[in-house]
């Protein structure tokens, strides 16, 4: 949300739309269809976008399910540029979609198209044109969003990919990689947390660690980065399969780590990978954290407050969603003072200000 004003991605009428809501009621402000895809994005699991658009000042970006690229202005929707993951960088519809965040880095817009060209790619976030490409990373793009990290005075994009091949004959399996900012020159590797089926969840990093985590029996490892003459090495400290990580992310929290594993929500320490505690929960879902708590989102359609406390679980209230006809993947929102709940065909506004 920016300037009181919702952006997300949904249908109309068949069409994939970028929209913009009022954030006082909801109202439609404007609705545009990507420049390259102007028919929705259709999968069997359920159709339209997946990844949140990114604000950077005046202008949003955001990634279709089919690939679309869109620039666009926020206060009137106009379309700036376009350019498709598919068509103009050659890369690879992932099984269940594109469903990344483009990445905003000073002048540049990091995006993960996969491939043969290069798995990532910078552009220049005014004009869309190629800054560079990760030459010699071809890996497949997966579902996760890239962050942006300083490790020992060198600038990195970390970003989970989905390796080469397929499913069981893998020449290279999916990893999480660290790139030069800079160049896009492949710096260390890791691939013990990733999986070949979705790899999702954003990396951690923190003090040169780097926690990632995948589930289908996966799990989370936690590397530490170190500098060397070719480039960097990631040495595992830790791994832990209680915490895989399906679709939901993980959040820290004054050292602690908060997501959801097997088993439902686990705590873990960040450094140490002790496990503080593990609760049923909302089973399985998303999180975020504000004010000490945090905010648990079931794919059941069960929603939480729990306190962001390693001592123990302590649940402060609970509340169930309308039905829906798939599992809910969406993460919640906090903005103004209000929780925001996103499912298939409806977004929903709760007052959460103290009284």
């Amino acid at each position: 949300m920016v300037s009181n004003r919702i952006l997300t991605t949904g249908n109309i009428d068949g069409e994939g739309r970028i929209l913009c809501l009022s954030a006082e009621d909801g109202s439609l402000l404007w609705s545009i269809h990507p420049a390259n895809e102007t028919k929705e994005y259709k999968h069997q699991k359920g159709n339209g976008g997946r990844g949140t658009p990114t604000i950077d000042g005046d202008y949003g970006y955001v990634i279709g399910g089919g690939g679309d690229l869109t620039c666009f202005k926020i206060d009137s929707g106009s379309v700036v540029w376009s350019r498709h993951l598919k068509d103009d960088f050659g890369g690879s519809v992932p099984g269940w979609g594109y469903s990344e965040s483009p990445l905003v880095d000073s002048d540049r817009l990091i995006v993960t198209p996969g491939g043969s060209q290069g798995a990532v790619a910078a552009l220049n976030k005014q004009t869309g044109e190629v800054i560079w490409r990760s030459e010699g990373l071809t890996d497949k793009a997966h579902y996760c969003s890239a962050v942006v990290v300083e490790s020992q005075g060198v600038r990195q994009i970390i970003q989970f990919t989905g390796g080469v091949g397929g499913k069981r004959d893998a020449e290279v399996k999916a990893r999480v990689v660290g790139l030069d900012a800079e160049t896009g020159h492949l710096l260390w590797s890791y691939d013990k947390s990733g999986n070949q089926t979705a790899n999702v969840a954003t990396p951690i990093f923190r003090s040169d660690l780097v926690f990632t985590s995948s589930a289908y029996g996966t799990g989370g490892g936690l590397v530490r980065l170190t500098k060397n003459e070719t480039g960097f090495s990631a040495e595992e400290k830790y791994f832990e399969k209680k915490m895989a990580n399906h679709h939901g992310g993980i959040v820290l929290v004054d050292g602690y780590m908060y997501g959801f594993g097997n088993g439902g929500l686990i705590c873990m320490n960040f450094e140490t990978g002790e496990i503080a505690w593990q609760a049923r929960s909302v089973s399985k879902g998303s999180l975020l954290y504000a004010e000490g708590h945090l905010y648990c989102y079931g794919e059941g359609r069960e929603v939480a407050l729990v306190e962001a406390n390693p001592k123990e679980y302590t649940e402060k209230g609970r509340f169930r969603v309308a039905d829906g006809e798939y599992p809910c993947w969406a993460h919640p929102v906090i903005a103004g003072g209000r929780l925001y709940l996103r499912d298939m065909a409806t977004l929903t506004s709760y007052d959460i200000k103290a009284k």
